[in-house]
């Protein structure tokens, strides 16, 4: 019954092809009823309910505070669920302003972060394979040109290791942003984890995005956030 099994995740993938190592202390009918391969390991990719194929919405501008009686937005609404969230409030930047000029009003921006850890054991991966094999981990996300600030998002991903915490290999992104053209659309971030060595068990993942108060709220979306795990491997060393 588990040779069954493990003919079906070979036929599936095409493990044996790709040059996988399978050994019989797997649990296959695992392996096959969790299908780790080229799925979504992360858990609510597109919280703001958008989609990058889609153009992100206008953002709607009244210019007029909020009623007396109700309190200012100052988080982004969306279904945060399977995400970790926190927010940093950011110093006034003050350096424009010129030497004895009075301002009624600055804008107040905050990093709002988004972080998941994937345990890859869990989602049906083993040990022979990671540690052996080294599949290529790719990583993608998609976030909004919202042109708030030069700088409006940030990604972290970081591979562990047994502990969860011993970082094996990591991947930062951090774009300065064009503000002098105005452009509002989706940006593609990609990455792919490659002979990353032996030892990850878990991954990672963490991405900020800038929102700004001033009167009113706007924040930056982000969608489509991914990771996958291939059993191909790319021809280019």
């Amino acid at each position: 019954m588990a040779t069954d099994w493990k003919k079906k995740c070979d036929s599936q993938w095409q493990l044996g092809a790709h040059g996988v190592p399978m050994p019989a202390s797997v649990d296959w009918k695992s392996v096959y009823e969790k299908k780790p391969f080229k799925r979504n390991l992360l858990k609510n990719p597109s919280p703001y309910g958008v989609n990058h194929t889609v153009p992100p919405p206008e953002p709607h501008r009244s210019e007029m505070p909020p009623p007396p009686d109700r309190p200012p937005q100052l988080e982004p609404d969306g279904n945060f669920s399977g995400w970790k969230t926190s927010t940093e409030v950011l110093p006034y930047d003050t350096s424009g302003i010129p030497t004895g000029v009075v301002v009624c009003q600055l804008p107040q921006y905050r990093w709002f972060s988004l972080e998941q850890h994937v345990d890859l054991k869990a989602e049906g991966l083993w040990d022979q394979l990671l540690d052996e094999f080294q599949p290529e981990i790719v990583i993608e996300d998609w976030y909004e040109e919202s042109q708030l600030h030069k700088s409006i998002y940030q990604l972290h991903v970081k591979l562990l290791g047994a502990d969860a915490k011993t970082v094996i290999k990591q991947h930062s992104f951090n774009p300065e942003e064009n503000l002098e053209n105005y452009s509002h659309t989706w940006k593609k971030v990609s990455h792919v984890f490659s002979k990353y060595g032996p030892g990850v068990r878990y991954i990672q993942f963490l991405h900020r995005l800038k929102n700004q108060f001033m009167v009113e709220f706007f924040n930056t979306k982000v969608t489509g956030s991914s990771i996958t795990v291939k059993t191909s491997k790319s021809s280019v060393k």
